[in-house]
């Protein structure tokens, strides 16, 4: 089945709109065929995956479309990249390294993309809205912007994001299409808490994502969250034991006001029943050390703190008054970092330790100044992630109990 092309396609792919949109489409056309896609859609927005340097074909690329000319058709957000721009010196890199890695970012902005440079794109001016069709790279946005949002995306790797971004086209094909949104296999919660903390969240996430394969999750019996960021963990955690780029929580999320609904009207492939042992089992595979252990650091905000996290936490470090000279690194966007610079509420905050980190994460570049002890965090993402990263041993806990262990020096969970 050959793939059909609209009049404006065939112009990109034909040259007449520069050589940058004639190689995107190119691109673009050979990876919808090879999926079986029909057509392709508008997009309204993409999310762009390839600022993080991990060698000079990636940059290659992207500096070839800038040297065509090329631009972006539809707003565009760009995912973390190798520095913080904002706090210069802040990422350890040899200079061979460090200068292709911000041409990367800057390449990206010639393209005509915004500088967001977070991997939660859905916290800025450029959030989608419900049944919006975009193109989307990092695993935490996708199922964020699908799931929680109802926005409709795949998910998209390095480079096939960028030609979506730069055509303004995506393949008709996959969760863009309603009758592949519906949900597979049914996550069914016994769970007795009666207000439900962020680690409720990451435990459910990292089950649902082990278990769902390539099958679209929905959970029932999930306690309505405390806010969206809870939500956050819950999607990322699943994106990040598993390829979840959807899930549906029955009565939360938007296309699941039902079961029925969520299923489409049809039975469930298989029922999965998570208790609280579950969760405990999962959660404690997070942690590689006993509570007591001597602290290096902590790191929040992976995905990027929101606004709202940031006034959950910055009353506790008020509170704990954190002084014994261990960093805790909170990694965020730039725009809401700005805001909270306009808003004077960091003011003060470096006594306790506070480092805040734009543009990038901590477990992906080198920002932390000791990686011999142990990190403390309250990301089920970051936690799966750094060990293997950046080489640190990680000790898995509530917001609250990480800010406690870095006022008493050592991991302290479930303090009063």
């Amino acid at each position: 089945m050959m793939l059909e092309l609209t009049a404006r396609d065939q112009s990109m792919l034909d040259g007449e709109q520069g050589p940058s949109a004639a190689a995107a489409m190119k691109i673009l056309v050979a990876f919808s065929n090879a999926i079986g896609a029909r057509g392709l859609l508008d997009i309204s927005g993409a999310h762009i995956d390839g600022c993080l340097y991990h060698g000079k074909a990636g940059l290659d690329f992207v500096e070839r479309l800038v040297e065509g000319g090329g631009r972006v058709q539809v707003p565009t957000t760009l995912n973390v990249g190798s520095f913080d721009l904002i706090h210069p010196g802040m990422v350890k890199m040899p200079a061979v390294e460090e200068v292709p890695a911000r041409r990367l970012m800057k390449a990206h902005l010639e393209l005509g993309c915004q500088a967001t440079f977070t991997c939660a794109p859905y916290q800025t001016r450029f959030r989608p809205s419900f049944g919006q069709q975009i193109a989307c790279g990092e695993s935490n946005a996708i199922v964020f912007a699908n799931s929680v949002i109802g926005a409709r995306t795949n998910r998209y790797g390095d480079f096939i994001d960028l030609c979506c971004a730069m055509t303004g086209r995506a393949p008709a094909w996959g969760l863009h299409l309603s009758e592949n949104r519906r949900g597979r296999i049914l996550f069914e919660l016994d769970i007795a808490e009666a207000e439900p903390s962020d680690s409720l969240f990451v435990g459910v996430g990292l089950i649902v994502g082990q278990a769902s394969g390539d099958r679209i999750p929905v959970i029932s019996g999930l306690l309505p969250p405390r806010d969206e960021d809870q939500m956050k963990a819950l999607g990322a955690a699943a994106a990040t034991t598993g390829a979840v780029a959807l899930f549906h929580a029955v009565g939360i999320t938007p296309e699941a006001n039902t079961l029925d609904q969520a299923f489409h009207g049809h039975a469930p492939e298989e029922t999965i029943r998570i208790t609280q042992a579950d969760i405990d089992h999962a959660l404690s595979r997070l942690s590689g050390v006993a509570d007591g252990a001597p602290l290096a650091a902590v790191s929040l905000g992976t995905p990027h703190f929101s606004h709202e996290e940031w006034m959950r936490l910055l009353p506790m470090l008020r509170e704990a008054a954190p002084g014994r000279g261990i960093p805790i690194y909170v990694n965020t966007g730039r725009a809401t970092l700005t805001r909270l610079q306009e808003e004077g509420a960091l003011a003060g905050m470096e006594a306790f330790g506070l480092i805040p980190v734009a543009d990038t994460c901590t477990y992906v570049t080198s920002i932390l100044e000791r990686l011999d002890g142990v990190v403390m965090t309250n990301s089920g993402k970051w936690a799966h992630y750094a060990p293997g990263n950046i080489g640190v041993t990680v000790a898995f806990a509530e917001m609250a109990d990480c800010i406690r262990s870095a006022a008493a020096g050592h991991v302290v969970r479930g303090a009063s």
